[in-house]
């Protein structure tokens, strides 16, 4: 996993880092006193689904289809505000019926983005510091939320230095985290808003996604390429790049999408 993440993860050291850290002494700890916990925030394209995946296929066999890793997307599994109240009572079932079938399961929360806003606090006792929960011992399990929340902020950051003539290696977790924690938290689009996870820090490791520069989405394209057999010409490479949407306007640094379009705007060049 850490040389994959090395190898295949673009532009992202602080999630190189985060996540090995959170990985590593979970599961060295035989008998850790509370799942893992993590939140990823930024924007899209930037690899937090990809991380997850990549995540998960080192963790378990078949990877996301393995029956012990479990994914959520609020569009599809909770897309009616007005039935709330039965999602939580499901997706409390849900979790509990899992981890008794096997205490190290993974569950996945995309988009918490658009979470309806409590529905997610139903999960609060599976998370914390406690022997047994609904007589299920879930303490080994690993939960992550992917979220676009706290991505204005991360920018912003990402902005100022780079006008700073700052490199992305010299930010820091604790430069980022309370801004992010700030925005997600009291955002009432947020499903972490006035979450009783947040309120308890419940999340074990909050990782930022860095927005990707020009020539991070290059190393992409390059990437994409050798997986699908390709011969890397320079310039398919410059002329994907080129095709790419950035951001701000004037000074076009970061990638509007990152490197999600990349794959498919390779297809019009071969």
């Amino acid at each position: 996993l850490e040389c994959d993440l090395a190898t295949n993860l673009v532009g992202q050291p602080l999630v190189r880092q985060q996540v090995m850290k959170g990985v590593r002494e979970f599961l060295e700890n035989r008998n850790p006193v509370k799942p893992l916990v993590m939140s990823f925030h930024g924007s899209t394209g930037t690899g937090k689904t990809y991380v997850s995946s990549m995540l998960v296929r080192y963790l378990f066999r078949g990877g996301l289809l393995s029956p012990y890793v479990h994914r959520f997307s609020p569009i599809v599994h909770f897309p009616h505000a007005e039935q709330i109240e039965q999602y939580k009572e499901s997706l409390k079932r849900w979790i509990q019926g899992n981890l008794t079938n096997c205490g190290r399961s993974a569950f996945l929360f995309e988009e918490m983005d658009k979470m309806h806003p409590g529905l997610i606090d139903v999960i609060m006792p599976f998370l914390g510091p406690s022997w047994v929960v609904y007589g299920t011992n879930y303490r080994k399990a690993i939960f992550i939320f992917i979220s676009n929340a706290g991505e204005e902020q991360i920018n912003k950051m990402m902005l100022d230095l780079w006008r700073a003539h700052k490199d992305r290696e010299e930010i820091s977790l604790q430069d980022l985290e309370p801004a992010i924690s700030k925005a997600v938290f009291e955002n009432p689009q947020s499903g972490f808003w006035k979450s009783g996870i947040l309120n308890s820090h419940l999340i074990d490791f909050v990782v930022p996604f860095l927005p990707l520069k020009r020539h991070h989405v290059k190393q992409c394209i390059i990437n994409d390429l050798v997986q699908q057999g390709l011969e890397v010409r320079p310039g398919v490479v410059e002329e994907v790049a080129d095709s790419v949407p950035y951001f701000p306007e004037e000074e076009k640094i970061f990638s509007s999408t990152g490197c999600k379009t990349v794959a498919s705007l390779i297809s019009f060049f071969f």
